[in-house]
């Protein structure tokens, strides 16, 4: 189902360039605009060059950020600061973290995968999942990109099924007393590390085994969908040739889902436009949730916040549940659907999501107009939400419980969508430690 390519990865040659930390990047679509600048800033050859640049004065359909980001990879591939390994190669990743904005003093823990090319199949093949709706624009952008330099410089993050680890067992047992060929750590606390596998006998068995198994995209369905367009684009060009084009692949990072180390984090709504008063808000919805308020004062604020967060992980494991703070207030409340309002055993998967849940019944109620919605901030972080009303940046805070990878992966299978913003999942893969330059 899943037909995946051992390829001659692109990598950064630290002899030319220095420490690898200093040239890689997150993933664009979680850089503001500061950390943009930063990351141009930080060296001459940081992968923010080619994957995110800086719009300039004067720039034209024929002179762009697009266009630069060509030119600047045909230099540092000329230069050597990049360079082509002559193997097909599958590369093992790990992430090492510390997940202490889940639970202060948890334990580290690792996610595992590897990088990478899978065969592009359209989006009702059935063998590749995605599981959230994506926006033109964002669509737009990473297709002139693609058209522009004709490279994958960050991997969609996908997931496939190996409750027996059986893959990672192959790729562990192959790199085992060797050296990573990068090991550091990121700006985030992140220990990385990438390995180079390319026995043609460990190589076989993997692609083998992952033949039977579909994927779910966790992360990346703007540049997947961009993918399968530009695939589009140059086979009409090509004149429709036969046999596997270049193309017709697109890089990713492929990790368990069951693998201990995948974390998935709710995505928070900050509202920013005018909302009713608490009194009005719990009128408005107390039919549909049962309210539970957490009062606090100047000094006992940080410690009703623990207990408040704790009551809605602990409680919203059995029963959908949001938080709520309005700025200017002076309580936490935790909403507990009603049972006469939750979904039936029968109701479709994307229907029973917390994330459509609060969409349906509290958004909508509280943010009626589209413009409205569209004003919503989101964060992953907890404290963030909650600090941001504090602050006075938001009006409000609706806090979510995560939600879970089987959730994500039965949404997908019915060949549903999530709502926008629906889930976070981590460790980010880096940007730049492995490119898949597919057409000089």
């Amino acid at each position: 189902m899943s037909q995946i390519i051992p390829f001659h990865g692109t990598l950064y040659d630290t002899a030319v360039v220095g420490d690898i930390k200093n040239v890689v990047a997150p993933p664009y679509d979680i850089i503001d605009a500061a950390g943009q600048k930063a990351l141009h800033d930080r060296h001459p050859q940081n992968i923010i060059r080619l994957e995110l640049g800086l719009d300039q004065a004067g720039d034209s359909p024929t002179h762009n950020r697009y266009t630069r980001a060509a030119v600047t990879l045909k230099d540092w591939l000329k230069s050597g600061a990049l360079k082509r390994d002559a193997q097909p190669t599958i590369y093992y990743h790990t992430i090492e973290y510390a997940p202490l904005f889940l639970s202060p003093g948890a334990p580290t823990k690792v996610l595992r995968g590897f990088l990478v090319v899978t065969k592009l199949e359209a989006l009702d093949s059935g063998h590749i999942y995605p599981h959230e709706n994506t926006r033109a624009a964002a669509k737009t952008d990473r297709l002139n990109l693609l058209e522009a330099c004709r490279t994958n410089f960050s991997p969609i993050w996908s997931l496939y099924s190996d409750p027996q680890g059986l893959i990672i067992g192959l790729l562990e047992t192959a790199v085992k007393g060797t050296p990573a060929r990068y090991d550091f750590q990121d700006d985030t606390g992140c220990r990385q590390r990438l390995w180079a596998v390319t026995d043609p006998t460990v190589l076989k068995q993997i692609v083998d085994t992952m033949q039977s198994k579909p994927l779910f995209i966790a992360d990346g369905h703007h540049r997947y969908e961009t993918a399968l367009n530009y695939q589009t684009l140059r086979r009409r060009q090509a004149g429709s040739p036969s046999g596997l084009q270049p193309y017709d692949g697109v890089l990713m990072l492929l990790a368990p889902l069951e693998d201990p180390g995948l974390t998935v984090l709710p995505t928070h709504r900050v509202t920013t436009t005018p909302l009713p008063s608490y009194d009005h808000i719990k009128a408005l919805l107390g039919e549909t949730f049962e309210f539970q308020e957490f009062p606090f004062t100047d000094a006992t604020q940080a410690t009703v916040r623990t207990q408040f967060i704790h009551a809605l992980r602990t409680n919203g494991r059995t029963i959908p549940m949001f938080g709520l703070v309005l700025t200017g207030g002076d309580r936490y409340a935790t909403l507990a659907l009603k049972p006469a309002h939750r979904p039936s055993a029968q109701a479709s998967p994307r229907t029973k999501l917390d994330v459509s849940l609060l969409q349906q019944l509290v958004v909508t109620k509280l943010c009626s107009t589209q413009q409205e919605q569209e004003a919503i901030l989101y964060t992953k972080d907890d404290h963030e939400a909650l600090d941001w009303v504090a602050q006075g940046k938001g009006t409000g805070a609706l806090l979510l419980n995560a939600t879970k990878v089987s959730e994500v992966q039965a949404v997908a299978t019915a060949g549903e969508r999530m709502p926008h913003k629906s889930t976070y999942f981590f460790p980010k893969p880096l940007t730049g430690l492995v490119i898949n330059v597919m057409e000089g």
